[in-house]
């Protein structure tokens, strides 16, 4: 039977650079069901052979020297190309009776991912429904949708409903890549895996807790796209709030997808909402200087490429302990970390020892580029009486393991054609972070409080930040990765 991955928007920068080579590198490692069938689809006109020589440019590019020539060759009959539009009824039909053709009589799971702009999603679901190409008589029909998952709660229920109308909820796979990545699910596993550290993770040891996520780029090309969105779209409803759940969820009962999303749309709900006179004091939002000069940006942007922003979760678990979510462009380097700062001891006996919390032990569970995690503590100084110094302790994925990271895409792309949605958001879930983050945009835009700090780029964000965490008693880790 196989399994048939149907890519709309096949012709744009999605397929070449991530979907195609992550399922080169699947076909690579011997992890796809055989036979796989790839099938792109797009307005623009490629026949098989045609298409095929495109990607084995593209792919070969972004695999970089681990690229084989003889095994794409090998890779590369699996991929074909119906040109189609989305608006057009009779392209999905003739993708049908390619798709039958191609698989033959015995069916199979049949895979269809929306690579396209946003605005197409909904057209897509549409057409599907109307082709009857989402019914599972000839096997699993599913659907990968790409973020964003809409722009604020309203939209993405509006989504939801039109995809819910063509595709039940078990069919539908709302990816985020960043759940992809080898480092996030090892958050699961260093918390459910580890017995030692369960009796420490709650308010009783943990003063607060940071995820950041830090891009040293600007936004270059996607100036126009970026003045729409801003730091909070583009950021922290999807990627950050994601963390959030990993690091303060509960144990699920079981290791599937429906007890792990459980778990972390309790932590959703359990967030205490911000409203209008609080967002003030519980943000902080800036933007780099020059942004306002980058192509596609109105000169007087007031769309933040910065962003803190400060929750808390309303459980016994977490009552009292401030998560700290923070982002930005044109930061002092990429960094993606989630830091876990502990409680100073109840009294400190030695030299050295600083009354500061940032001298407390912590952890720092390294997302990327430096995959891995430091456990910060004090120790003695040799030969200086006991006078105390913070030191850590070291885990990188690179020195433990053998080979590289491999690409997020991978990992999830393969859930999908097995049908495990433990990575992947669900309609609830989408909704709530949506519920989440629009208070704190709306005050932004009316009244446009707090006011918009500026910083120069390479800075860990505006001053504000840093006076904001002071005044809290806090300082943020802003210490960037070691890649050696």
């Amino acid at each position: 039977m196989g399994c048939s991955i149907v890519i709309f928007g096949a012709s744009g920068d999605l397929t070449s650079r991530k979907l195609v080579p992550a399922l080169y590198e699947l076909h690579r490692k011997r992890r796809l069901p055989a036979p796989t069938r790839i099938v792109g689809f797009s307005r623009t006109p490629f026949a098989h052979d045609a298409w095929r020589a495109k990607l084995a440019e593209s792919t070969a590019q972004f695999i970089g020297a681990t690229f084989d020539r003889q095994t794409w060759e090998a890779f590369a009959p699996s991929l074909f190309y119906q040109p189609g539009d989305i608006e057009r009824p009779e392209d999905f039909r003739s993708l049908g009776d390619f798709l039958r053709d191609l698989e033959g009589p015995g069916g199979g799971t049949r895979v269809y991912y929306l690579a396209t702009a946003p605005q197409s999603y909904g057209p897509a679901i549409r057409q599907l429904g109307a082709a009857a190409l989402a019914e599972e008589s000839r096997g699993p029909r599913c659907i990968v949708i790409e973020k964003p998952f809409g722009i604020d709660r309203a939209s993405a229920r509006q989504l939801n409903d039109a995809v819910h109308r063509v595709f039940a909820e078990h069919q539908v796979y709302r990816i985020d890549h960043y759940l992809g990545k080898e480092t996030v699910q090892n958050v699961l596993v260093f918390r459910f895996a580890n017995a030692i550290f369960e009796p420490i993770w709650n308010r009783n040891y943990v003063e607060h807790v940071e995820i950041t996520a830090a891009e040293a780029m600007k936004v270059g090309h996607r100036g126009g796209y970026y003045d729409r969105a801003g730091v909070l779209r583009d950021m922290f409803q999807n990627h950050l709030l994601q963390q959030l759940t990993l690091t303060a969820m509960e144990a699920p009962a079981r290791f599937e997808a429906d007890a792990i999303r459980d778990e972390k749309v309790k932590v959703l709900r359990a967030i205490r909402p911000i409203g209008p006179e609080e967002v003030t004091a519980a943000t902080v939002r800036g933007q780099y200087r020059g942004y306002r000069s980058e192509p596609g940006v109105a000169g007087d942007s007031q769309t933040a490429t910065f962003a803190a922003v400060r929750l808390c979760i309303d459980n016994w678990r977490w009552q009292g302990v401030p998560f700290y979510l923070r982002s930005g462009k044109a930061m002092s380097c990429p960094t993606t970390q989630i830091v876990i700062q502990f409680r100073q001891p109840p009294l400190m006996l030695f030299e050295g020892g600083s009354g500061s919390p940032h001298e407390a032990n912590r952890l720092v569970i390294q997302i990327q580029p430096a995959e891995g995690m430091q456990l910060h503590f004090q120790t003695k100084v040799p030969d200086a009486g006991m006078r105390v110094r913070l030191t850590d302790l070291s885990f990188r994925f690179r020195e433990k393991f053998a080979g590289g990271m491999p690409d997020a895409y991978q990992r999830l792309l393969l859930d999908v054609i097995g049908g495990d949605a433990s990575l992947f958001a669900r309609a609830d879930e989408v909704e709530l972070a949506w519920g989440i983050m629009d208070p704190i945009s709306e005050a932004w835009v009316n009244p446009g409080l707090p006011p918009l700090a500026f910083y120069e780029p390479g800075e860990w964000g505006p001053e504000e930040s840093r006076e904001w965490m002071l005044r809290q008693r806090r300082e943020w880790f802003d210490t960037c990765p070691v890649l050696h």
